[in-house]
């Protein structure tokens, strides 16, 4: 299917205000969508089900899904769009910086982290904000291609429910992968504004957050994994952010271990809430004083059927016939997402912050990374 066929289905799709996803996840990979044939609101509790999911930093708030039982699928190989026509559309918003306000607000909460910190209530906690932003709602799918274009190694997406709402993004943080028995994560932690060169010194408390966390997901996963196996970390650039990445993988120990229990393990994780866990998620939800819904939460496919051939030439019709189907779950965190309300983008921006975080420069961070959004914009 060619990219304009692709953007016509999903346009249809909004005129019917039916919901959809579209997503791609990563440099060579294809752009794939579900259309679902109703407006029926899907919830999951289980994560037994196959589809697409989006699932909220609160759990206990509920998780969407479309089907795939109940959903149109499609996929387009086309990995650089030709987004000229859409140009002038994307850049008529006007982009509007944080008030004096809202940075007082913000150091004041950062300060309200640290000092629980110092009164030892947790170690670390991840503390966020939101930033709004005019936007023209019929720009959306606009903002997805440019998201393409300007993100190609992030998981990039657009997701639509007339009883949820519209939510886009582009997050470098993977949550999970699993295919057959192979299991994939990853822990992500620090920010620095890139500046030409990924050869950067990581203060010691970026190096330490990346230890944090590292050592709870191991730790979280050594009871449903065998042959867990820890790389060392690397800097990944991120539009113009830099992160620390150490990738975690290994074999799920039972065919039969329930995933459920792996996401209650993992979400969510210390890069994106805090530890203890439970200590720093109900900070976060008495002090930030707003609803982060899907921000920080994961979303994308669960037990979603793969064919996988032993040739890679699909024109090689006796080797395909050898092809296997595979079950794989790939759900990443949602971060670096807004939320399109009317004509108003809610941009959603955190930071972790330890003992050692200074409130101003853990400010400039997220102002930062709210730079990586508005780009877009």
């Amino acid at each position: 299917m060619t990219f304009s066929v692709f953007f016509e289905e999903i346009q249809n799709q909004f005129a019917q205000n039916l919901p959809l996803v579209a997503y791609k996840m990563g440099q060579e990979a294809p752009i794939k969508a579900f259309l679902q044939e109703n407006d029926r609101l899907y919830k999951t509790s289980s994560f037994e089900e196959s589809g697409f999911v989006l699932a909220p930093f609160n759990l206990e708030q509920g998780s969407i899904l479309i089907p795939s039982m109940h959903a149109k699928m499609l996929t387009t190989s086309a990995v650089n769009p030709d987004l000229s026509r859409d140009a002038n559309i994307a850049l008529k918003n006007t982009l509007e910086n944080p008030s004096a306000r809202e940075k007082e607000a913000h150091i004041e909460l950062i300060k309200k982290g640290i000092t629980a910190i110092q009164n030892k209530e947790f170690t670390k906690v991840v503390l966020s904000r939101q930033e709004l932003q005019t936007v023209n709602k019929n720009s959306a799918l606009d903002i997805f291609t440019w998201l393409l274009q300007s993100y190609p190694s992030a998981f990039v997406y657009i997701w639509f429910h007339p009883k949820v709402g519209l939510w886009l993004g582009a997050t470098p943080e993977t949550l999970l992968q699993i295919e057959n028995k192979t299991f994939k994560t990853m822990s992500l932690a620090g920010t620095q504004t890139y500046k030409n060169t990924n050869s950067i010194t990581w203060g010691a408390k970026e190096l330490d957050e990346q230890n944090i966390v590292t050592k709870f997901i191991t730790a979280q996963l050594a009871p449903y994994l065998t042959n867990l196996t820890v790389s060392d970390t690397e800097t990944i650039r991120a539009g113009n952010l830099l992160h620390l990445k150490t990738l975690i993988t290994g074999e799920l120990s039972n065919m039969q271990t329930n995933l459920k229990n792996i996401i209650a393990a993992l979400h969510p994780t210390p890069a994106v809430c805090g530890l203890p866990k439970e200590a720093a998620k109900t900070f976060i939800n008495s002090q930030e004083n707003y609803d982060r819904e899907f921000y920080t939460g994961f979303l994308g496919e669960l037990h979603v059927k793969k064919i996988q051939s032993r040739n890679t030439n699909r024109r090689n019709v006796e080797n395909n016939a050898y092809a296997h189907i595979k079950t794989v779950s790939n759900l990443f965190v949602n971060l670096r997402c807004m939320q399109i309300k009317d004509k108003t983008a809610l941009i959603y921006v955190g930071g972790g912050i330890t003992q050692d975080s200074n409130p101003d420069k853990e400010w400039e961070e997220t102002v930062a990374k709210s730079a990586t959004m508005k780009k877009v914009l």
